[in-house]
């Protein structure tokens, strides 16, 4: 794909902090190698190694060894291969160096009810064959709910917040419901966790009206949205940039979600993500804001 010299100005600096790399049990486009010498090669700073399966933070550790000019950022995704909402899976990622984590996704009762509807003409995520066919072996991934049966969240939950905010771990939340995020975001400023994501704003299973993410912004909390959403038609990108104009530059995090062999690769997803915007009026300010500024304060570098 070709882009403007502007847009790959832009990115030099960038953070992605949504990259699906491998090694990992579904298929990739790259591994964290050759995404490493990409990310060298357009200028980026970083990105952060996403598995919904598996903690990252040993990959990043070692990744640094090889390319210790790209800042890998680890995570953990709190599904249940690694427990769930699990207060010992966090304290280990941290203590590893994980720098994000993910609550639920593809193990989150909202998520799973909402891709398992029933309808068999639904094209459904890579990730929602690995849950057949562990169903059909007779493994059973348990979905997760934040909430008691009644609507609090539950201690473990509490838990892992206190761990987070311990490490200053960088919170997204993942796939869960708005009932669970209408709890977990306040609850989470409470408690003092300063750097909280709102997962995909504009996703069809957690798509959250400007008047919430507005909401959430009075936490301190960023809005991510990722070129694949957009990208593959699960929202307009009329109504991603409409968004993106109510909530601010200031308030707002562009990814990629990115990974997928038959996808562009990340680094080319902010650069698309840049030339789209520009075509829309936003300055070149506003795309560093939200490409460079605001991941790297999520991340303390600033």
């Amino acid at each position: 794909m070709e882009f403007s010299s502007q847009a790959m100005e832009l990115i030099r600096g960038a953070y992605d902090l949504h990259v699906h790399s491998a090694p990992d049990v579904l298929p990739r486009k790259m591994n964290d190698i050759a995404m490493a010498a990409r990310i060298k090669d357009s200028g980026m700073a970083g990105y952060a190694i996403k598995s919904h399966f598996f903690c990252t933070s040993e990959r990043a550790e070692l990744m640094h060894e090889l390319y210790p000019e790209v800042d890998y950022v680890g995570t953990i995704t709190l599904n249940s291969s690694v427990g769930g909402i699990n207060p010992t899976a966090m304290e280990m990622a941290a203590r590893s160096g994980a720098r994000l984590v993910w609550f639920p996704t593809c193990d989150n009762e909202h998520e799973r009810a909402h891709t398992f509807n029933g309808d068999p003409n639904k094209k459904l995520p890579f990730w929602a064959q690995i849950i057949i066919e562990m169903k059909e072996a007779g493994i059973e991934a348990p979905t997760i709910n934040l909430l008691d049966n009644k609507g609090e969240l539950k201690q473990e939950v509490l838990d892992v917040l206190d761990i987070i905010a311990k490490y200053n771990v960088i919170l997204a939340t993942g796939h869960i419901s708005h009932e669970e995020a209408y709890k977990l975001v306040p609850e989470a400023a409470k408690r003092g966790v300063k750097n909280i994501v709102i997962t995909h704003v504009d996703f069809p299973t957690t798509f959250y009206s400007v008047e919430d993410q507005k909401m959430f912004a009075s936490y301190g909390a960023k809005m991510e949205h990722c070129y694949t959403t957009w990208a593959t038609n699960k929202c307009e990108w009329a109504t991603t940039v409409d968004m993106i104009r109510q909530l601010g530059p200031e308030n707002v995090i562009l990814g990629t979600d990115l990974g997928q062999k038959t996808s562009i690769y990340p680094d080319e997803g902010m650069a698309s993500w840049a030339d789209r915007l520009l075509q829309e009026g936003f300055s070149a300010e506003d795309i560093r804001t939200m490409m460079v500024t605001n991941p790297r304060k999520l991340l303390g570098k600033d």
